[in-house]
C-alpha cells in the first residue's frame, strides 16, 4: 500500500472536491481511500508514505481525442505556402504525412508523444490513428509503446476511402484485428474503438463493410462536422446532416465518440442527446484550423456528455481547458459563461467518457477508481479553498508544472524524471525517425 499525502487533494468528486491537508491511499492499481493525511497515516501505519512536498495532488488528466501520429509534424518545413481552407490543410499536410508513416515512425512518434503526455500529467489517451504508409499491425506498435511507458490508452484506426478501396479494406481489417486483440487481452490499460475519418471520405458501401466487420459491436470514434465543407457535401449528396446520416447508419450511440460537432443544428443536438453519443471539443485545433467553434454550452445544457481533446495540438490539457473557457466567452459574448463549463469538460466529461470505455472509474480520486494521479508543483499566491480551487486550476496551473505521475498504481515519473525509459535517448531516436519521415514527405 502507498500513501501520498501532505497535499491539497483535488478529488474530482462532487461530495468532497478539495481536501486541504489531504492524502490518497493506493492499494494495487486502485484507490482505496482519500482523507486527511494524519488520519490515513494512523489507519495504515505500515504503508509506504510519499510526501507530496508542496505539490497539489489531483486526478490524472485524460485526452479524449488525440492524433499521436501528428507528433512528427512539429517543426516540419513545408515545401509550399500553408494552404488556405481546412480541406487544403488535410490534402497538403496531414494526409501526405500519414502516407509517409513507416513502422519506425509509428513507434518513435508514439513514444515521443506518450512521454510528452506524461510530462503534462496526461495519464489516459483516447487516440485516433492514421498512417496509410503502414496499416497492418500499426495499432499494436502504438500499444507496445503505451505498455512500455505505462500510459492508459484507447486506440483505433482511421478508416477512410481517401486512399482507395484496397487500403480502406486493410484499414478495416487492422481496426477489427486490434479490437479482437484487446478483447482477448482484457487489460484495464488498453481498449479499442472503430475509427472513422469523416462523412465526406466515407461512402455508404464503406460504412456497410465496417458494420459487417464489427463483430464485437465496438463503439465508434469519428470526426463529425469539423469543417463546413463536410456538412455541406453531406446535405448535397445524402439529403441530410452528418449527424442524421450517422444516426441512420447506426454509427451514433452511447459507445461512440463524435469529435468536433461544430457545424450542427438544434435537431442534431437532439439526436446526439437521444442516442447518448459522447462529444469531444478540441478548442485549440479548431482555432488553428479556423473551422469554427461548437456550442458546448448548448450541448451541456441539453445533457450531452462533452469532453475535451487536443486533436494533436500538443498535450497540455490544462491549457486546452483554459482555451475552451475564453473561446466560449468570446463566442457567446458572455463573460459569465465558460469557466465552469470548460472545467467540467476536463474533470467531468472526460472521466465519464474514459470510465465508460475502460469499464472502471477513471479520472477521479475516489475509492475503487483507477490509481491514476499527478502531483503538480504549484504555490498559490492567494488562498486555495473549496470555493476557488477551480479558478486556481483555470488561471494558475499548466501541464508543465507536473512533477510526478502515477498510472495504475505505479509511478511512471518522479521529480520530472521518467522511470521506465531514458528520455534523452528516446528523444534522440525520435529526431532521427522524424528526419527520415520528413525526407519521404
Amino acid at each position: 500500500m502507498i500513501l501520498i499525502g501532505n497535499a491539497p487533494v483535488i478529488t474530482g468528486t462532487k461530495e468532497n472536491p478539495l481536501i486541504p491537508d489531504g492524502c490518497v491511499a493506493v492499494d494495487g492499481d486502485r484507490i482505496l481511500e482519500t482523507g486527511q493525511t494524519d488520519t490515513l497515516r494512523s489507519r495504515y501505519p505500515d504503508s509506504e508514505f510519499v510526501d507530496a512536498d508542496g505539490c497539489i495532488c489531483m486526478p490524472g488528466l485524460i485526452n479524449a481525442h488525440e492524433h499521436i501520429y501528428s507528433e512528427f509534424a512539429r517543426g516540419l518545413s513545408m515545401p509550399y505556402d500553408t494552404p488556405h481552407g481546412f480541406l487544403g490543410v488535410l490534402e497538403n499536410i496531414w494526409w501526405p504525412l500519414d502516407r509517409a508513416m513507416t513502422p519506425d515512425a509509428v513507434q518513435a512518434s508514439a513514444a515521443a508523444c506518450l512521454i510528452e503526455c506524461i510530462k503534462n500529467g496526461v495519464t489516459t489517451v483516447i487516440d485516433h490513428h492514421a498512417g496509410y504508409g503502414t496499416i497492418g499491425g500499426s495499432l499494436s506498435l502504438i500499444a507496445e509503446q503505451a505498455r512500455r511507458l505505462g500510459v492508459r490508452t484507447c486506440l483505433c484506426y482511421e478508416i477512410s476511402d481517401r486512399d482507395g478501396q484496397d487500403k480502406c479494406r486493410e484499414a478495416i481489417r487492422e481496426n477489427m484485428r486490434f479490437i479482437d486483440e484487446t478483447v482477448r487481452e482484457d487489460s484495464p490499460m488498453l481498449r479499442g474503438l472503430v475509427g472513422l475519418h469523416a462523412s465526406f471520405t466515407l461512402s455508404d458501401g464503406t460504412l456497410d463493410a465496417v458494420r459487417s466487420a464489427n463483430t464485437h459491436h465496438a463503439g465508434y470514434h469519428v470526426h463529425v462536422a469539423e469543417g463546413a465543407y463536410d456538412e455541406d457535401l453531406c446535405r448535397e449528396q445524402h439529403g441530410c446532416s452528418i449527424v442524421e446520416r450517422f444516426a441512420r447508419e447506426g454509427i451514433l450511440g452511447p459507445d461512440t465518440i463524435a469529435a468536433h460537432c461544430i457545424h450542427i443544428e438544434d435537431s442534431d443536438l437532439d439526436l446526439l442527446r437521444s442516442t447518448g453519443t459522447m462529444v469531444v471539443h478540441n478548442p485549440e485545433s479548431n482555432m488553428n484550423n479556423a473551422v469554427g467553434a461548437p456550442d458546448i454550452l448548448a450541448m451541456r445544457d441539453r445533457g450531452i456528455t462533452v469532453g475535451l481533446g487536443t486533436d494533436g495540438y500538443g498535450q497540455d490539457l490544462l491549457r486546452s481547458m483554459q482555451t475552451a473557457n475564453i473561446l466560449q466567452k468570446l463566442c457567446h459574448q458572455d463573460p459569465a459563461r465558460g469557466m465552469d463549463d470548460a472545467w467540467s469538460l476536463l474533470f467531468e466529461g472526460n472521466p465519464a467518457i474514459a470510465s465508460h470505455i475502460f469499464g472502471l472509474p477513471v479520472g477521479i480520486l475516489a475509492p475503487g477508481a483507477a490509481a491514476d494521479l499527478i502531483l503538480a508543483r504549484y504555490t498559490p499566491m492567494t488562498p486555495l479553498t473549496r470555493d476557488n480551487y477551480r479558478a486556481h486550476m483555470m488561471f494558475g496551473l499548466t501541464g508543465a508544472q507536473t512533477d510526478s505521475v502515477m498510472i495504475g498504481g505505479r509511478f511512471v515519473m518522479r521529480g520530472r524524471k521518467l522511470l521506465a525509459v531514458d528520455e534523452e535517448e528516446e528523444m534522440a531516436k525520435a529526431r532521427e525517425s522524424a528526419s527520415r519521415l520528413w525526407e519521404k514527405f
